[in-house]
């Protein structure tokens, strides 16, 4: 493992905390060390308080902040005497332990402080450093763990075996690192759990922890477990879209919530979910407890969600104690499917939790292949685990969290989503919580949102096979369907009749109406499995009811696609897919407003351009946001109720009316 400190960077950081950010940034670049999270770092800083008394405080990692970008805001400053004092308590129940923590910080704006704060007050060493390496981890999970971890470390590491984190793991850490330290310990290494190092400066913490890590690297080197071959995996699969919308609508059930169910289908995944002993080295366990809140306790091997919920709820009712609070939360759902086909399944509430599962499970993977080839890999027992999953803190967390966003685990496509309605449209949606795959033919849909839950993707509407293409991308990245939102279209320069050709017809046909039949065929099977239901919205226009001249080829494809809108709400209310319509008028901010056509329709009812934009009659201007803010409504509860709607959003048009 390389060693990234740089002296000439290092000089930048002038004070003990600012060190303590760089080499805490230094072990977040590596993900091997800590991934998403884990892993925390502490520092001991005699500093005076409001009263001018000098006092010991611990500077410790705090909740909900990740190594790689942590900042001095990042870590909560707790008084050193106190816990060090809590150590010596004989018991103490970890909601208690979490009061302490947070009633004797020096700030009360600062995150509640890492759960293993005494942890690292009770270590004599100013700097200290606690990661889950992927070589610590594999090796302690093996079957003869503890006699290759005192061959690689000797006298420079105190060993403690596994204990659930929380007050009794500081308590007995306390009580072995007394007992069996000596002026060689250099760190501490946490059966099934991760290492820690120590040292009076920055540098010499993280450089020990680099050491230390590098060893257990080289052991599983020298036995051919480090650098894990790859082998090439068997896909044959075509379409996979409606396997994986159902299986992902079946889990959503179990959950009692919509999921997201995101695909990974790479040699490494599809090689593992492919391996003959698959169903004995996945069904032990995780590598280590940090894990099992994020991917349950094992993964679903195949598509049987049933058989998955009714074991879950076998190993609930096992390992529940009997006086455990009833509100408990219990959700039989998987976090972690794998699957011959689908090769590794991650689920969860947001694009950003299922990456964060499907991270932790690859690297879950890899321990187990390297804790294989020493010998067999060996999880916890399954009753630790539980105590982890079920952890009263956990629980507490889950229970305290707020009302999650409107569309959390829903999945939208938008087309025409790099402008415009469509752009409105999927930064709504994201912001609610869904999944959006937005379609343009504009290249700058790839990067049009900078966010976990968005892909974009260049497609031509008119081209049925890139359509399918598309669909298939969706079930295949988020795991199918729940909102379509119908938003490309044209609306081209005012032609009469007169002179409207069969090609410039056709062309705005193909466009609005033949690419919408293309994208609801191709999306309704996916759609029909939707978790709450399919929900599609047309993007209509005011021409519709009232059509001015000039504008055949548009008002008659449009007219068209609501009467389609129309049908297909009657044909598909038996799949409980509901369908409506918008209406927009005088949106100026999109792109098939030009500044000619602007100019063209102006000058045709005699009005200047501002005039022409304020001519309804509320005199008021319509925006994509109040569109977008529309459509994101008829996708949500207060429209579950209404299909074949026709709702116009044009500030009032007498014709209309």
């Amino acid at each position: 493992m390389q060693n990234l400190w740089n002296d000439q960077e290092a000089a930048q950081f002038t004070d003990d905390l600012a060190l303590r950010v760089y080499t805490s940034r230094l072990l977040g670049k590596e993900k091997t060390l800590v991934l998403h999270g884990g892993g925390n770092t502490s520092v001991k800083i005699r500093t005076r308080n409001i009263l001018g008394e000098e006092e010991d405080i611990l500077y410790v990692k705090g909740s909900g902040w990740d190594l790689e970008t942590i900042e001095a805001a990042g870590f909560s400053p707790v008084r050193l005497d106190h816990l060090v004092a809590l150590a010596g308590l004989t018991e103490l129940n970890d909601i208690q332990m979490v009061n302490e923590l947070r009633t004797h910080m020096t700030l009360a704006s600062a995150p509640t402080p890492s759960v293993e704060a005494i942890l690292h007050a009770i270590l004599p060493f100013k700097y200290v450093d606690h990661t889950h390496a992927d070589a610590v981890v594999s090796i302690t999970n093996t079957r003869d763990g503890l006699q290759r971890i005192r061959e690689i470390y000797g006298e420079d590491m105190v060993i403690i075996p596994y204990v659930m984190p929380g007050f009794d793991l500081a308590r007995i850490c306390h009580e072995i690192y007394s007992r069996d330290a000596t002026d060689k310990t250099i760190g501490m290494i946490l059966m099934n759990h991760g290492i820690f190092s120590f040292g009076e400066t920055a540098k010499i913490a993280y450089s020990r922890m680099i050491e230390l890590v590098s060893r257990a690297e080289n052991h599983l080197a020298a036995h051919q477990a480090w650098n894990l071959p790859r082998p090439a995996a068997t896909d044959e699969a075509e379409s996979l879209r409606v396997d994986i919308a159902g299986l992902r609508r079946e889990a959503s059930r179990e959950a009692g919530f919509p999921l997201l169910l995101m695909t990974h289908r790479d040699d490494h995944c599809l090689g593992f979910a492919q391996r003959d002993d698959l169903k004995v080295i996945s069904q032990q366990g995780p590598a280590t407890p940090d894990h099992v809140i994020r991917t349950k306790r094992v993964p679903l091997l195949g598509r049987d969600i049933a058989a998955y919920s009714r074991q879950y709820q076998a190993y609930f009712d096992e390992y529940a104690p009997q006086a455990r609070d009833p509100k408990t939360i219990l959700d039989r759902a998987p976090r972690v499917i794998l699957d011959p086909q689908l090769g590794l399944c991650a689920l969860g509430r947001s694009a950003k939790d299922a990456n964060i599962v499907a991270d932790i499970y690859r690297q879950t993977m890899d321990t187990i292949l390297r804790a294989e080839r020493l010998g067999g890999y060996r999880a916890l027992p399954a009753k630790d685990i539980f105590d982890v999953e079920y952890w009263d803190l956990e629980q507490a967390k889950l229970k305290k969290a707020g009302a999650p966003p409107l569309f959390a685990g829903e999945i939208a496509l938008v087309t025409g989503a790099a402008s415009g309605i469509g752009k409105a449209c999927a930064g709504h949606l994201l912001k609610q919580g869904a999944a959006v795959l937005g379609i343009d033919i504009d290249p700058a849909i790839e990067t049009l949102f900078d966010h976990p839950g968005f892909m974009g993707r260049v497609c031509d509407v008119t081209d049925t096979q890139g359509i399918s293409d598309t669909v298939e991308a969706c079930a295949r990245k988020f795991g199918g369907l729940d909102m379509l939102i119908l938003n490309a279209g044209i609306f081209p320069a005012s032609r009469p009749i007169d002179s409207l050709d069969k090609a410039f017809w056709n062309k705005v046909f193909d466009i609005n109406l033949d690419a919408n039949l293309d994208l609801m065929r191709e999306c309704h099977p996916l759609l029909r499995l939707a978790p709450k239901a399919g929900r599609v919205v047309i993007i209509g226009s005011k021409n519709i009811a009232a059509p001015g001249p000039g504008a055949a080829a548009y008002s008659a494809s449009k007219a068209a696609l609501n009467q389609l809108g129309r049908i297909a709400a009657l044909e598909w209310a038996g799949d409980g897919i509901r369908i409506n319509t918008v209406h927009p008028d005088a949106v100026f901010d999109t792109g098939i407003w030009s500044d000619d056509i602007l100019q063209s329709r102006a000058r045709h009812y005699g009005l200047s351009v501002e005039e022409y934009k304020t001519k309804n009659l509320l005199k008021t201007h319509i925006t994509s946001h109040d569109v977008a803010e529309l459509v994101v409504a008829m996708c949500g509860p207060l429209f579950e109720k209404t299909t074949g709607a026709q709702l116009p959003i044009d500030g009032g048009n007498e014709r209309v009316i």
